[in-house]
């Protein structure tokens, strides 16, 4: 069966992008996951450019036009994460129908394990379409009040849509630095009502992946980040995730 997930924020700047992007790579490469990772956010495309697509001829938006198969707008990556892009070019924002997206991802039902929607930030016409073409929802946000209300925002918004068969999966608590200021994992927790399923911690080689647009989990397998978002995929596929041994040393001598 496919899962399609949406994985949505209330904000920008939480790091959702680099999630999918992450999650993606790890459910292909470390759980052999037949997956594939969609940018939804047409408006400011950037899945493709972090999972360092640069030249995309068929992307979502020709898609969504009926110009192309879905299938025209897969691209491989190295992990064998599949990534649907959306185009960086302006002109082709004009007549696609986000709102057909889902018709759209059936063409990939039963064929994929994994379909990740990176949604647009907010609750504007991008992110809705994102929600109403998933079926589980999986929340990104950091550990400061403001990002957490925008979370429980999002709820509120998918119960007025009455989206009975939509299963919000949990959160994934992003840019962590465990300093005093930030918010504890279980007032987040009690406020949001949704269970923490990772914590990814704030590392400086993530900013260095995005330089090299290339997912941590494949350029530092053995960094933390790269175990948080390893123990994420087993957590979505309700596995245990065992750290591999001497893991601590390999990342002193990395």
């Amino acid at each position: 069966m496919t899962r399609i997930i949406g994985v949505v924020s209330g904000k920008g700047g939480v790091g959702k992008t680099t999630v999918v992007a992450n999650l993606g790579a790890v459910l292909a490469s470390e759980f052999n996951r037949n997956t594939v990772i969609v940018d939804c956010n047409v408006t400011t495309s950037h899945l493709g450019i972090h999972m360092g697509l640069l030249y995309t001829p068929v992307t979502l938006n020709h898609v969504l036009k009926g110009d192309h198969h879905i299938y025209d707008a897969l691209y491989e990556h190295e992990s064998k994460v599949r990534i649907i892009p959306a185009s960086l070019a302006v002109k082709d924002l004009s007549g696609m129908d986000l709102t057909k997206l889902r018709s759209y991802l059936q063409d990939l039902f039963g064929k994929v394990d994994f379909v990740l929607l990176d949604s647009a930030p907010g609750l504007g016409r991008e992110a809705l379409a994102t929600i109403h073409a998933s079926d589980e929802v999986l929340f990104v946000t950091t550990p400061y009040l403001t990002s957490a209300m925008d979370i429980l925002r999002c709820k509120e918004v998918i119960n007025e849509l009455d989206l009975k068969e939509l299963s919000p999966l949990g959160l994934v608590l992003n840019m962590v630095e465990n300093k005093k200021h930030e918010l504890k994992s279980t007032d987040i927790e009690k406020l949001t009502e949704l269970p923490i399923l990772a914590t990814i911690p704030s590392d400086r080689k993530i900013l260095q992946s995005l330089a090299l647009k290339t997912p941590i989990v494949m350029l530092r397998p053995h960094a933390k980040p790269s175990i948080a978002f390893k123990k994420l995929g087993a957590a979505i596929l309700k596995e245990k995730y065992n750290s591999p041994r001497f893991s601590r040393l390999i990342r002193w001598l990395r």
